[in-house]
């Protein structure tokens, strides 16, 4: 058992090591200008061969190997429903890591058989009497694991949404009152600015230089982030579009529409933090206090007590 035990963790650190230290180094483009320079086709062969072997090693065993497997799964096999809520969430959560649909039921997939296997010989190595436990709690976290982390950035992406939004509509309030037309102020964010909303402007104007009208490419973007303070912005940019409002002023209205609500957010968590001191205060701090009040005046009446019945 010991054995199987050290197997399977240096089989783990293996593989923890070769993600965290990708294989590489700094002289990739003195190789690639060497190269050109050469100009013959077996420098350019060895030249793609030691690229491809300097990228790191989850682009060149993993992402292959995922892509390999959900290439063999029939698109068919997942209900429409699902794969389209999936898709929908993968597309909320910014596409962590670049996985596609099929790449992350695998890695779902993968998860619901790795993590109860690893419960089990760890079950078995501590103490074989927690298998039960054990293989329990290995199947609820490869069932619940994917999900969870995929909510989890959901959620942080969102919040950094929210966010960011009044910052990016006064960068665009500026750059439009500024002279720049909207398409260029869009630009302004993505080279100015970090975050998920550049990242999706940065997507949107890719649309829109691919021929997609800016109406189509923004309310894609609505859809595919679907967080309320956006898709107000959305709508007021494709009425201003259609109606021929002034963007800039409809870009302050929106600013200053976003500060409020954020100013309300602020005032309303502050509202609540009495209620949730409470909690704390009834079941860990007050009872303290009472220990630290009461536990002297209680030893003095004892030692009352015993000096009146050694007295009598």
């Amino acid at each position: 058992m010991n054995l199987l035990f050290f197997i399977i963790g240096g089989f783990i650190i293996f593989l923890v090591i070769l993600l965290l230290f990708p294989s590489g180094s700094k002289t990739d483009i003195q190789d690639r200008l060497s190269a050109l320079d050469d100009g013959s086709a077996d420098s350019t062969a060895a030249l793609e061969a030691t690229s491809e072997l300097r990228k790191p090693f989850s682009e060149r065993v993993i992402r292959p190997f995922l892509a390999r497997l959900a290439g063999k799964k029939d698109p068919k096999e997942f209900k429409k429903v699902q794969k389209s809520t999936l898709k929908k969430q993968l597309a909320q959560a910014g596409y962590p890591g670049g996985l596609t649909v099929g790449e992350f039921v695998v890695i779902q997939n993968l998860v619901r058989v790795i993590c109860p296997v690893s419960f089990i010989a760890f079950a078995l190595v501590i103490n074989p009497q927690l298998i039960v436990m054990s293989t329990a709690i290995g199947i609820l976290l490869g069932i619940l694991g994917p999900r969870l982390f995929l909510q989890r950035r959901i959620a942080n992406r969102l919040h950094a949404i929210q966010r960011q939004l009044p910052d990016v509509l006064d960068l665009l309030t500026v750059a439009v009152e500024a002279g720049l037309g909207f398409d260029a102020a869009c630009d302004k964010v993505v080279e100015k600015m970090r975050g998920p909303i550049p990242d999706e402007f940065s997507l949107t104007l890719r649309h829109m230089r691919m021929g997609q009208a800016r109406r189509d490419a923004f309310k894609a973007m609505g859809e595919r982030i679907d967080h309320p303070d956006l898709n107000a912005f959305v709508s007021a940019i494709i009425q201003a579009d259609q109606l021929g409002v002034s963007i800039g002023q409809v870009l302050r209205i929106q600013s200053e529409q976003l500060r409020d609500k954020r100013r309300q957010r602020a005032e309303e968590e502050a509202a609540k933090a009495p209620v949730k001191m409470m909690i704390p205060l009834v079941f860990f701090i007050f009872p303290n206090v009472g220990i630290v009040i009461g536990c002297p005046a209680v030893f003095q009446i004892i030692d009352e007590l015993n000096k009146t019945g050694l007295a009598n």
